[in-house]
């Protein structure tokens, strides 16, 4: 099923659920079938259907954006611990994510997709020692999706707009691509969101509308708050979606509060979307 430009979906891992019926359901309530999905590792937004997932997600006629990817051992309690255990960073995990990354492109395909996202890993400044070798697990990942006709999109925060587009140039890879999350930026401190898309505009291959506050104590955690609360300057934000020629979806990401507040806050964010595009 084909979706409109700038369709507005959801995230699936933000509604909390285990099983495609429960998806479904949500999804019926806030009134979209447009939805970005958790690929379901057993370790990471695990789904109760297992293997038979994507043919549950199928036959349910969700409308699927692309697979999202977590890795198992990734710690957000801080953005220390995070940096140390997220996406290819460290390098004594690599093989075994490299080898999660591989289940991940199957589960994408058996869902007739063909973008995954994921986050890469905090990268390695110019002149860092790790820079190569973290580039060459990228170049990597860029050859395994490729032969699954994948493309995959690195998830914007954890680096600053400016050296994700230098490594995104260094890789040179076509299938190489951004999830864009305008509140990732200021959660992890990294730059403005608006200058940022404009940055990386020709890269920008999904998006995910979330708001937040930047952290008041460096080297913390910023707050995430509903759409419209914060500092993103959402309505903003879809006008320069829109400037810079972006068309695919919107999905609202909501990581805060458990779930009936997560779906209160979703469906206010939609309503306060439709709203944003019309002007």
């Amino acid at each position: 099923m084909s979706i409109e430009p700038l369709a507005l979906g959801v995230c699936s891992w933000s509604l909390q659920v285990k099983s495609v019926a429960e998806l479904k359901r949500l999804l019926d309530r806030l009134g979209t079938d447009v939805v970005q999905i958790a690929c379901g590792d057993p370790h990471h937004a695990a789904w109760d259907e297992g293997d038979r997932m994507p043919e549950a997600a199928q036959q349910a006629g969700l409308r699927l954006t692309g697979a999202m990817l977590g890795f198992p051992g990734e710690d957000y309690t801080t953005p220390q611990t995070i940096q140390k255990t997220g996406g290819f960073g460290d390098p004594a995990t690599r093989p075994e994510r490299l080898e999660r990354f591989r289940w991940g492109l199957r589960r994408t395909r058996d869902l007739g997709l063909s973008d995954l996202m994921l986050h890469a890993g905090f990268l390695p400044e110019p002149h860092d020692p790790d820079r190569q070798p973290f580039l060459d697990t990228l170049r990597r990942v860029s050859d395994l999706a490729a032969a699954e006709g994948v493309t995959v999109a690195f998830e914007t925060g954890q680096e600053t707009a400016e050296l994700l587009l230098l490594t995104l140039r260094e890789l040179n890879r076509p299938n190489v691509r951004v999830n864009f999350d305008p509140a990732n930026m200021l959660l992890y401190d990294k730059g403005d969101p608006l200058r940022a898309v404009e940055t990386l505009a020709p890269f920008v291959r999904s998006v995910h509308v979330k708001d937040a506050n930047r952290p008041t104590t460096p080297g913390t955690w910023g707050e995430e708050v509903p759409l419209g609360q914060g500092q993103v300057h959402i309505r903003h934000f879809v006008q320069t979606l829109k400037k810079v020629g972006y068309r695919g979806p919107l999905c609202v990401e909501r990581e805060v509060g458990n779930q009936e507040q997560r779906v209160a806050d979703i469906a206010h964010g939609l309503r306060y979307l439709r709203d944003s595009l019309k002007e």
